[in-house]
């Protein structure tokens, strides 16, 4: 794949650094990114990967845009209110660039569904907001060895990591979290608040992550758990190892591919 003229304009800063240039840019634009979920944390992921060059992005969500999305969900606009979601980001991928098809996937990510899904992409860059969903792409991205970044964020914190157990001796996201905590412990931001730059900064490093898992430049973060503290204006990362019982991965597991 060789670039247009456009395209080496548009991609100028990335070609001038050692560890992307012309190769790690036609990585990107042949690449193919499923995002779950096109709130929060979706909102700046999918705007900087389009941004980037990443020639696919799936976007699957069910929602509609609401007036209380727009304090973070900021691929969305006023004029979107009532329209669904992917559609919408959709539209603001097409006005950023015309290197990017866009697949929205109006729809729920269910049992039924997910393997499908999943199966098509690359890579899954998951910023949903609740538990079921999560497990499931995570159980899905491992029987079908695709490599899951995950972000969550909540009032004001984050956390990040990719799982990769497929690539080697790594984690998956089971092996942080076992089972999805009961009903009800976990109030939702619509209960619980968030601020709006939590979500852009978390957004922002996801799509560093899902670049970085492309392109194959400095340390991954599987095998790691990144923290952000946004009131204390920190971050940390720690070591998270497989887990030898998880149910999932582990050396006897229970789950298995139905």
């Amino acid at each position: 794949m060789s670039l247009s003229p456009e395209q080496i304009d548009r991609y100028a800063r990335h070609l001038v650094l050692r560890e992307v240039g012309g190769p790690g840019q036609q990585k990107l634009l042949a690449a193919k990114v499923l995002i779950v979920g096109a709130g929060g944390l979706g909102s700046p992921l999918a705007l900087y990967l389009a941004a980037a060059g990443v020639g696919t992005l799936g976007i699957v969500d069910d929602d509609a845009v609401s007036l209380s999305n727009l304090q973070r969900q900021i691929i969305h606009q006023a004029g979107d209110i009532g329209r669904a979601k992917t559609e919408s980001a959709k539209d603001a991928i097409a006005a950023l660039t015309p290197d990017v098809t866009v697949i929205p996937h109006q729809e729920r990510l269910t049992q039924a569904n997910a393997g499908a899904l999943i199966s098509a992409y690359d890579i899954v860059a998951d910023g949903c907001d609740n538990f079921e969903t999560r497990f499931l792409v995570n159980d899905t991205c491992f029987f079908e060895k695709k490599t899951l970044v995950s972000a969550a964020i909540g009032e004001f914190d984050g956390q990040l990591a990719t799982f990769k157990p497929h690539a080697g001796a790594y984690p998956c996201y089971r092996c942080l979290y076992p089972e999805p905590p009961p009903p009800g412990t976990i109030p939702p931001c619509s209960e619980a608040g968030i601020l709006g730059a939590v979500a852009g900064i978390v957004g922002a490093w996801q799509a560093l992550e899902v670049i970085r898992e492309i392109v194959g430049f400095g340390d991954s973060l599987a095998g790691k758990l990144m923290l952000f503290d946004g009131l204390g204006a920190q971050t940390r990362t720690i070591i998270l190892p497989r887990d030898p019982a998880c149910a999932l991965c582990g050396a006897a597991p229970s789950i298995t591919q139905a």
